[in-house]
């Protein structure tokens, strides 16, 4: 993963598209434009809900549901956001879908001086 703001990011993007230069190796990763956008995302009630579907591996979302007390819809949308940041991997079996978790830790190196933070996944 990796910090960068969108004013960069766009810069980088139309870099590549105009063909001045090749698409950096993590252009796949997920990004954030903040370490402040990467916390926001780890509630407390997150952080609960990753280590659910960690421990108790459910089969389906609805099943994940029935385990964290969450409404559906809600449960929904939190599991798109982090799908999208890389920290769960939805696989598709038949019409369900189950949820794991692909990171063990994020690191975040902070410098006090500058924008420049850093974001490590284990």
């Amino acid at each position: 993963m990796k910090i960068q703001d969108l004013a960069s990011l766009e810069r980088q993007m139309r870099s590549v598209a105009r063909g001045e230069q090749a698409a950096p190796a993590d252009a796949a990763m997920p990004s954030f434009n903040s370490v402040e956008a990467v916390v926001r995302l780890l509630t407390p009630e997150n952080r609960t809900l990753l280590a659910i579907i960690r421990d108790h591996k459910p089969k389906s979302v609805a099943e994940l549901v029935e385990i964290s007390g969450r409404a559906q819809p809600n449960l929904t949308r939190t599991l798109a956001k982090m799908e999208a940041a890389g920290f769960i991997r939805m696989t598709a079996a038949g019409r369900c879908k189950t949820p794991s978790v692909t990171v063990k830790k994020i690191v975040v190196e902070i410098d006090p001086c500058s924008d420049r933070d850093f974001l490590s996944v284990a």
